[in-house]
């Protein structure tokens, strides 16, 4: 059976198409998030049928999760998106015992139990100074496309510190910065230090090994190293950071269609 999930977070909408009999993806879009949500998700979802040379007749079960979730209609029902990442990164890679996630307007440490479930999680949902948010003011600011932040943080001698937990105040901190000359690479890592610290906070003291990082941000390679710094660590990147959510969704929409609990 073709099941499917759809993670409606805050900066894109991602949609999974999971074969659940033979345990693999068969499909997967992503596009940028908007004011009608439920409009923009039923668009990606069928392009992402038709890539897929799929019938939207012959996809079974639907979850949504992600910020927007609620206003997905067409599914057939919600799950958090704490529980979705972890199914999702647990498919992936079902050695991993602590997730981070960061995406556009929050970041989340999760622990995980045998067989991807949860244990405990973190999350920082009140400041956008954890999240991919701070990292595309940071780029306007510094006049650089996002993509290349890590790259220009990878030049940095000596990283700058930004003291402010708020991105209204860090941004003004950031403009004192550089009308004191500071480089832009060292602003660039700076800025990453202070989400890895915030990342960090979130952990407390226990960080179980091996680590995962998942969400859009994970494709910043500069904040890579800042994590491994922060929490004195190795860190691998989720081979699909950017979807591990929808595919969790998936997953376990394909667990809805049999009997027995989902988890």
């Amino acid at each position: 059976m073709i099941c499917a999930g759809i993670d409606a977070g805050s900066r894109a909408t991602k949609v999974v198409l999971f074969d659940s009999e033979q345990s693999r993806m068969v499909g997967s879009g992503l596009a940028d998030q908007g004011v009608e949500q439920h409009r923009l998700a039923a668009e990606l979802f069928e392009r992402t049928c038709r890539s897929a040379q799929l019938d939207r007749a012959a996809v079974g079960p639907v979850i949504a999760t992600g910020y927007g979730r609620n206003a997905i209609r067409f599914a057939d029902t919600t799950i958090t998106e704490i529980t979705c990442h972890a199914q999702g990164v647990y498919h992936l890679s079902p050695e991993v015992r602590t997730i981070i996630e960061i995406g556009g307007q929050d970041s989340k440490f999760i622990t995980l139990e045998d067989g991807g479930r949860v244990r405990d999680f973190a999350m920082n949902d009140r400041c956008a100074a954890g999240s991919g948010r701070f990292l595309e003011v940071v780029a306007a600011r510094l006049d650089v496309d996002l993509s290349t932040l890590g790259d220009l943080s990878r030049h940095s001698r000596q990283a700058a510190l930004i003291s402010s937990m708020c991105v209204v105040f860090a941004e003004t901190e950031i403009i004192g910065l550089l009308a004191e000359g500071v480089a832009p690479a060292d602003i660039a890592a700076g800025v990453q230090n202070a989400i890895a610290l915030r990342v960090a906070t979130l952990a407390g003291r226990t960080v179980t090994p091996p680590v995962c990082f998942t969400g859009g941000v994970a494709l910043q390679s500069g904040m890579v190293r800042a994590l491994e710094t922060a929490l004195a660590c190795a860190i691998c990147v989720s081979p699909l950071p950017q979807y591990t959510g929808a595919l969790g969704a998936a997953i376990l929409a394909g667990r809805r269609s049999r009997p027995g609990p989902l988890l």
